[in-house]
């Protein structure tokens, strides 16, 4: 191989190497914060374990979060708010308290949960204690409508 093929597999290999890490990453403009992060190897590891995971979901005519609703469908104020809010459900929750004596899934729950501490990390806090205190005061006839409505 003479020196210009050479130096052409070499660019060429760089360049794999530093366009492959960042191929899913992905800039998320939620209101005034600005997150980074790969969800497509969010998804993709998450896709390795769904279907074991929904086999186990035996209510299946409860749904936490629509497919309908979405972070577009919030105010741009809102929406970081909201999502470190939902990131925090499951860190919180859902992470900490699943159970199975699978380690393959444990290990990929282990690396979402990270994912999401990350990004977690990234968003600014919505409100200070006291403003949200009265701000969910505040709403609190919103939360009641919303549950005379569920009847």
């Amino acid at each position: 191989m003479d020196g210009s093929g050479l130096a052409l597999c070499l660019l060429a290999a760089v360049f794999c190497l530093f366009w492959t890490p960042s191929a899913g990453l992905k800039t998320l403009h939620l209101g005034s914060c600005v997150i980074t992060t790969n969800l497509q190897e969010m998804r993709n590891g998450f896709s390795e374990i769904r279907d074991r995971v929904l086999a186990e979901d035996e209510i299946i005519d409860v749904r936490i979060l629509r497919k309908m609703v979405s972070l577009q469908d919030t105010e741009p104020a809102g929406q970081c708010c909201l999502l470190r809010h939902v990131l925090r459900l499951y860190l919180d929750k859902v992470f900490k308290n699943y159970q199975t004596p699978d380690h393959h899934i444990l290990r990929k729950l282990s690396s979402l949960a990270n994912s999401f501490l990350t990004i977690k990390k990234d968003l600014r806090l919505c409100l200070k204690p006291r403003e949200a205190v009265v701000k969910a005061l505040g709403e609190l006839d919103i939360l009641l409508r919303w549950m005379e409505e569920a009847e």
